[in-house]
């Protein structure tokens, strides 16, 4: 079978390893005229990390990037701990994997490098303007046709394929906070000469501050050569902007009174990038046919509970998981028939059914990410009061681990997150879809 994958962003390459380790064969269509990887830092937690050990590519990734040893979070204005959470060797021995901080590029070039490895084409320049629901085939903007067996709408927040799916425009909406985002080369910290500074950069950590309406993170990136900053606040750009070239000075007077400590790391920052955080109402449905969403052209999360980019590699791995047992029970089915039949005959008819066993298994796990994610929101953004006093109480106790969570109740939702039998999952779900089909 052939799949054609539009959007060769972190879900769309993870979604292209997953199906060429099952011998379909992929194009991923990318409208760029360059692939890579647009943003600072990003962090691959246990669920994602696992998915990505089942792709190959976890190694890479490691090497690439760091294992998080703790997670810090801090009060806003006086910088206290107010947790610190060990992860490490703890987390390993809890979900199997390492939860790992990595720069976005980084993490693009691992997934790109495999994919092309294992045989799957890349097309840069080329823009996906339409969807022939029948053929199935997509149409370029240089009007070129590509036909295939699947088409997989991996093109993000502002997803052309998703308005095709839906037969409507649909338009993402804005959550009412922004991010700031820069890096630092690690020389430009120590000139700072600050021994809090220092010490931070001697972490292989996640350090956040709380505060009213607002949070930031602070983390290495690139084995602690360089270091990742994101400054979360109320937004104040104009409907319909997306991303723009921030003011400097605006950004350090919206944390003027924080911790010292982070001041210090703000007034660092030369020049920095603003971006509004959006999302979309709950979809009806991600197919139609042999045509499926994934990742932000259906879930799309903030960024509150470090899960976007795993719930997108999550998605890419079930399509080409349960593709692949679609082509294995045709050529098993059919072991002894006539030799000219090919996967390509029966697609038509066994593809819709399949991607909707996709949607069925996702649908459910993700709309909880996004939701948890909003929740995080108001908990990290509490004002000053007893309320933000009775959260500090409970995060001072709570872990990610059962053996380091005295609450029990953070690490049991945490478990439900983070430790998730994804191919189990869709190996159960097909084998319940091949049975139906024999007692028809």
């Amino acid at each position: 079978m052939k799949v054609i994958i539009v959007g060769a962003g972190l879900g769309g390459l993870a979604c292209a390893i997953a199906c060429r380790r099952e011998n379909l064969r992929v194009i991923v269509l990318e409208r760029s005229a360059e692939a890579r990887e647009v943003g600072a830092g990003i962090q691959i937690p246990p669920n994602g990390a696992r998915v990505l050990e089942q792709l190959g590519a976890l190694p890479k990734l490691i090497e690439a990037g760091a294992i998080v040893q703790h997670v810090d979070f801090r009060r806003y204005d006086d910088g206290r701990i107010l947790s610190s959470m060990p992860f490490g060797d703890g987390v390993i021995e809890e979900f199997g994997v390492p939860w790992i901080i990595i720069h976005r590029e980084d993490f693009y070039r691992v997934l790109l490098d495999e994919a092309t490895h294992l045989g799957a084409e890349v097309r840069q320049n080329a823009e996906v303007v339409d969807v022939d629901f029948e053929g199935p085939e997509v149409v370029l903007s240089s009007g070129e046709r590509i036909a295939g067996d699947v088409i997989v709408g991996a093109d993000g927040l502002y997803s052309r394929v998703r308005d095709l799916v839906l037969g409507t425009p649909t338009s993402p909406e804005e959550t009412g906070d922004l991010a700031y985002r820069a890096t630092f080369r690690k020389e430009q910290l120590e000139a700072i000469d600050d021994p809090h500074v220092t010490e931070l950069c001697q972490k292989m950590a996640i350090t956040s501050w709380l505060g009213p309406d607002k949070h930031s993170i602070f983390y290495p990136v690139r084995g602690g050569k360089e270091f990742n900053l994101v400054l979360l606040r109320p937004d104040n750009l104009e409907k319909g902007i997306r991303r723009v070239q921030g003011d400097v000075e605006e950004m350090r007077e919206s944390y003027v009174g924080w911790d010292q400590t982070l001041e210090k790391l703000i007034s660092c920052i030369p020049s920095v990038t603003k971006w509004k955080l959006a999302t979309l109402p709950e979809l009806q449905t991600w197919t139609v046919g042999p045509v499926a969403l994934l990742g932000d052209a259906c879930h799309p999360t903030l960024p509150y509970q470090a899960q976007g980019a795993a719930m997108a590699v999550e998605d890419g791995f079930a399509i080409g998981k349960l593709l692949g047992l679609t082509q294995k029970n045709f050529l098993e089915s059919h072991a002894g028939d006539d030799p000219s039949m090919s996967t390509r005959e029966a697609a038509k008819n066994t593809v819709p059914a399949v991607l909707e066993i996709y949607e069925r298994i996702r649908k459910a796990r993700t709309t909880r990410g996004v939701r948890a994610a909003m929740m995080n929101r108001k908990v990290f953004h509490i004002p000053d009061g007893i309320i933000q006093r009775i959260r500090d109480f409970i995060v001072s106790y709570a872990g990610v681990t059962r053996r380091s969570d005295w609450t029990w109740l953070f690490s049991w939702r945490m478990r439900q997150v983070l430790y998730h039998d994804l191919a189990g999952n869709c190996e159960r779900a097909f084998e319940a879809y091949r049975r139906s089909l024999d007692q028809e």
